[in-house]
Order: C-alpha cells, then structure tokens, then sequence
C-alpha cells in the first residue's frame, strides 16, 4: 500500500533553516508581513522574500497560490517556496496553501515554517493528502518521499496523530479506487480489509453461501455471471459506550461493472474498475477512525461483488427477492449497484439497528449531469441527519448537495410482474435510484443515500490529489462521526 511520509513536528529554530535540504516552505500574507522564520529566510536570501513581497506579481497572487525561488543562495535547500496566505485562514485556503508543499515535497523531504499562521493543521493535511501518487504498477523505480518537518506549530503538533490517521485513510480509499480490477478481486478487496484487524476492528467476511441463507438474492443475482465469488465485509469499530447502537455506513463495491448482459459501450468501460468507490471510501472511514481511537460505535458494512456477461448472469426480465422479501424485476442489469446495497442495508439494519444509516456508491451517471464533478448528490428521509452531513461536508470542503425524495416518483418504479423495477427510466436517475434504495430503509431509521459517482474520480488533478481516485468521503464521514457521536469540538479548520 502506498505509504505516508514521515510527520515530524520542531521548535523553531533559526539555524536549521540554512541547512535544510529539499524544500522550505514560508508563508506570507497579503501585506508581506513576516514572522521570525521568515525574516531568517529573507536575510539568508538577501532580501528575497520583501523583493517579491512588494512586487505586482506578489499582490495579484490568490491565497495558497505559491511563487518558487530555485537554489536560493545561502541556503542548502533546493527550492524556497513562498506561498500567500493570510495569518487567520483556515480550511480549505489553508489545505490548499499545504497542497503546494505536497506537490514540491521529494525525496530530500520539506521543511515548512509555520510560525505565526494559525491554520498549520490545515497546512499538513493538505500537503500529505496532495503528496500520494499511485505509481506501483510501473517498471520505473520510484523513490520514498522525504519527511514533512513542521517548525513552530503546536497547535498541527497536538492534532499530528488525528491528521496521519485522516490522511491514511484518504490515501486507503484512494489505493482501492485506483486499483484494477484484475488485481483487485473481490476475494483481494476482502483480504486488504482482513487485514486492518491489526488496527483493532472486528472484521468478519461472509461468502456466497452465508449469504444465500441470509436470503441476500438481489446481491448475488449480480455477481453470478463473474467467475470471482461476491461477498460481504463487515468492519466493527467498539469505540463508544458498551451496547450503545453504532452508525452505520454501507458501500457498494462493485470491483469491475461491465453491465452485465446489458453490456455498457467499450469507450470509457475501463473506468469501471472505481465502480468499488462506495465501498472503499467505507473502508478508509474505518481504517481513520481506527488509527485515531474514535470514541464512537461505527460499523461499515460493503457488498463485494463483478457485474460480468456469462451464461450464468442474470438477464433483463428476470425476479429476484430481496432480503427483506421484496421482489424486483430487473429491467436494466447495468442497475446493479442498487441490487447490492438494498441488501447490504437490510442486513445492516436487521443485525445492528444502528441509530444512524449513510450508503455510498457510485451508483448513476444522472448524477454526474445534474451536479457536475463539483458535488455529490445526497438524498435523506431525516432532515437533521441530512443537515449535520451537509455541514460536516461544508466544514471539510467536500462538496455536497441535497437533492429530493417522494412518493411521485415511486410509479416510475411499478413493475407488472414484481414489486418493483431496478430502474425507473432516464427522468430523474438519480432520484428514482434513491427512491429505489428507500424502499429498503426502516421506518425508525435516519439514512442518507449518497450518490459519489460525479465525486469518487476525477479526469485532472484536484487541489488536493492527483487526477484518479479522490478519496471524497472520508473527511466528511469521519468529521460527522466526531461532531455528532464523540463530542469533539471541532473549528473550521
């Protein structure tokens, strides 16, 4: 698995400075005001630093927009990287200024002179959720990256355990979305959350025929034409009360849809192998919330199964009964997603009764036309489990949207030979999707149904990752956990 750079937090000191190799990075406000690391560095550099402080370039730079200043002379470092950002920013201005730092971060490693500015935290998560690469399956040799120093931060100092756990969980997911799927079957997707035992959760994985007794017949339906067996994960995380119910998250992991005998067309159809997305950022929430000890009962459930053609696959026109009793006659077998998780749901809910449900998946590109690359679509029976989501998105800035539910859209879904279809026609996608997966929620039970397919991967690179899996998600599940479950005040930074 991909592995973080080295964290290490200092004391200020001025003599490390000129001997640092590498990058130094330093922060300037708008008014090219200084702290004492950064007076060192401009008087190391013989006035450098105000040079560019009073330049036009300088003042027409955004925050977290940053000016380089190659082999400055001296000093040993490499590279200076000067980046604006006001004292008081925090969030994304701030994540986006440690972006920078992960982005110029190499071998030889970054010092970063944080003094004064109060979003250091913010700095340090940006730059190691910027610095990952997925680089393992090319013959070039790649090397380790250099550790991340951060000089006068005590405040990034105490939260330094709490920001490796975010970022390994973020760099988790993003390693499972970014793999293919001929390595990463649904027998290795179960063996890599097997192995996260060792950071102290209850991993249990049930195969085909556990499943078949559960009566989980819609998630198997999808995988009968794969020659890999589907399965289902389930990670518990005991941090809270004894016997208090946990949250609930639930993740379609769908290693590789070709759509089934409802074949999707040949261009694009490698993208497939991130229809697991759901899935693995369920994983990396876990795999977070493990490393930093949350003080909440969390259990993540994911539906591990390949939608293939086959003369054992399901076929358009067939029933099949749910879990839960209910039938459904598959009309589109490329609508599998939903298949998966209306099961996994049921499951969860009949064996935890969790106080709270989220579902991811990448479940339908209606999605990607309605809100774009920018927002994942979200759909809730529970206006408060609905608006403490939103917030925690807005706080970690992952973009997020609400979009409606009603019983008008259920007629989409009445079949004549089932209880329902798996798929209402083009209008509104997304939303019958949802309705689809409602169906399978308990009237007691608050749930949000997040559609990740516009947000799970991206074409180009992103403020803070490179262009691939993302990994959205994961700061926002975990910071909704934190906020509504263990009491952790949390700013906006």
């Amino acid at each position: 698995m991909s592995e973080l750079p080295k964290l290490d937090f200092v004391e200020t000191d001025l003599d490390q400075i000129a001997e640092s190799k590498g990058t130094v990075a330093v922060f300037m406000s708008g008014e090219g005001k200084m702290d004492q690391a950064a007076r060192r560095v401009n008087r190391l550099t013989k006035g450098a630093l105000q040079r560019l402080a009073e330049s036009p370039r300088f003042q027409k730079m955004n925050e977290g927009e940053a000016v380089t200043l190659s082999f400055p002379a001296g000093m040993a470092a490499d590279t200076v990287l000067v980046i604006r950002l006001e004292r008081r920013s925090r969030g994304e201005a701030a994540r986006a200024a440690g972006a920078k730092v992960g982005q110029a971060l190499g071998k030889d490693g970054a010092l970063v002179l944080c003094g004064a500015f109060k979003g250091a935290k913010d700095v340090v998560l940006g730059a190691l959720l910027k610095c990952y690469s997925f680089e393992r399956h090319m013959s070039k040799d790649t090397e380790a990256l250099g550790a991340i120093t951060i000089m006068g931060a005590d405040d990034a100092k105490a939260q330094g355990d709490r920001l490796e756990a975010l970022a390994e969980g973020v760099w988790f997911t993003r390693d499972l979305v970014n793999e293919p799927a001929n390595i990463l079957t649904t027998v290795e997707f179960a063996d890599r959350l097997v192995a996260l035992k060792s950071l102290g959760l209850k991993i249990q994985v049930l195969d085909e025929a556990e499943l078949e007794t559960l009566g989980m017949r819609t998630l198997l339906a999808v995988g009968e034409g794969s020659e890999t067996p589907s399965k289902v994960v389930v990670m518990e995380w005991n941090g809270g009360a004894e016997g208090e119910a946990p949250v609930a998250l639930v993740g379609k992991g769908v290693v590789f849809d070709t759509g089934g005998i409802s074949l999707k067309p040949a261009g694009g159809m490698e993208d497939m192998t991130m229809d697991m997305g759901g899935a693995g950022t369920v994983a990396g929430v876990m795999k977070a919330i493990a490393l930093r000890g949350a003080k909440a009962n969390v259990v993540g459930l994911v539906g591990l199964v390949e939608n293939m053609p086959d003369g054992r696959a399901q076929r358009p026109g067939d029933v099949v009964t749910s879990m839960k009793g209910d039938t459904v006659e598959v009309i589109n077998t490329d609508a599998e997603g939903r298949l998966v998780l209306c099961d996994v749901m049921w499951y969860a809910q009949e064996r935890f009764k969790p106080t709270a449900m989220i579902d991811l998946a990448t479940l339908t590109g209606a999605v990607i036309i309605a809100l774009g690359h920018e927002n994942t679509g979200v759909f809730s029976n529970n206006d408060d489990l609905a608006k403490a989501f939103l917030n925690a998105a807005a706080a970690e800035g992952e973009g997020a949207w609400r979009l409606p539910l009603g019983a008008g859209y259920d007629k989409q879904l009445k079949s004549r030979v089932a209880d329902m279809k798996n798929i209402g026609g083009r209008p509104a996608g997304s939303i019958t999707a949802a309705q689809f997966l409602a169906r399978f929620v308990k009237d007691e039970t608050p749930w949000i149904h997040l559609d990740i397919a516009g947000t799970a991967s991206l074409k180009s690179a992103s403020t803070l990752g490179p262009k691939g899996a993302t990994g959205w998600g994961v700061l926002a599940l975990d910071r909704w956990i934190s906020d509504g479950y263990e009491g952790y005040e949390s700013d906006e930074g």
